[in-house]
């Protein structure tokens, strides 16, 4: 098929490999802009923009769509069978969505109707999920609301971390999307019922409550690290926390039960395992310790 195929981070990259390795005409690639980043904020392209030249495909970045009528008309003298997108990170205006033959099929990391939005892979850990997945929807202009062409679940375990999600999760979609190009199901409308929304994070949503209780604390661990990462402030710092567990434990939520780094908690208790200080490398609590103390009965911010 002649293909446009639109995304922007490492989540998209395994599809667009597969597509062209599977022989597909991919016309165009879609992807953000370049933008700044490092210590010296050099212009780098994005992961798919990176693998589209590796492959000698035509990149395309622009910086909006909505109202861009020269890019509609672009768009639609590619001649296309059909876009793919996966993690674009623009809004597709209607103009752009009805100019493919076959329209344009969207890789989402979730099983909708559960997790419309930006950070379905996020949201899943954080709420608790016992599994997620990948729908292949057909994409209209709501939000994540198109009918589902194909889906694929996979467990979610009780230490999953966001980034091992992340990557099942892609390659579950670069499989998927191979099936609904070949096999053209019929689209199915999406339940009514269990539609949740997957609201994009911040940085502010890695600060770490501890009133709330142990279990919700660890799982935001897994969930938000490497971004926006988990933190909590001590001595004028803002301490990383990348990895934690789980124990029993009770006391003022915030406080220190020992010298090991056992956090009291609105129930339970977190041990932190692994933590950074601005500018240092990553540790495990032991060797961490040793350089920044965390006395029994200190509170944590």
């Amino acid at each position: 098929m002649r293909i446009a195929f639109m995304g922007s981070p490492d989540f998209s990259v395994p599809a667009l490999r597969a597509l062209h390795a599977a022989g597909h005409d991919i016309a165009a690639v879609y992807c953000q802009p370049p933008r700044p980043a490092g210590r010296g904020q050099k212009e780098t392209p994005c992961p798919v923009h990176r693998a589209a030249l590796d492959l000698g495909l035509e990149v395309r970045t622009p910086t909006r769509l909505k109202r861009d009528t020269a890019q509609h008309k672009a768009f639609a003298a590619l001649d296309l069978d059909v876009a793919v997108v996966a993690a674009y990170g623009l809004i597709l205006p209607k103009a752009m969505l009805d100019a493919p033959r076959r329209g344009c099929i969207n890789i989402h990391a979730s099983l909708l109707p559960r997790w419309r939005g930006a950070a379905p892979i996020h949201a899943a850990i954080l709420a608790g999920d016992t599994e997620s997945g990948v729908t292949i929807m057909r994409m209209e202009e709501g939000l994540d609301t198109g009918p589902m062409l194909l889906t694929e679940a996979t467990p979610i375990g009780s230490d999953t971390t966001v980034q091992a999600l992340h990557d099942a999760l892609s390659e579950i979609g670069a499989r998927l999307v191979l099936r609904a190009l070949a096999e053209d199901p019929p689209a199915i409308p999406q339940p009514e019922e269990g539609v949740t929304y997957a609201a994009k994070l911040t940085k502010e949503d890695g600060r770490l409550d501890w009133m709330l209780d142990a279990a919700a604390l660890e799982r935001r661990v897994r969930a938000l690290n490497p971004w926006p990462g988990t933190y909590f402030t001590q001595a004028g710092e803002q301490i990383r926390l990348l990895a934690a567990r789980v124990e029993a434990g009770t006391g003022a939520p915030g406080t220190l039960l020992d010298d090991a780094a056992l956090v009291a908690c609105g129930i339970g208790a977190l041990r932190l395992l692994r933590l950074q200080r601005p500018g240092r490398a990553a540790m495990e609590a032991e060797a961490f310790l040793r350089g920044f103390a965390l006395p029994a009965g200190t509170v944590l911010g």
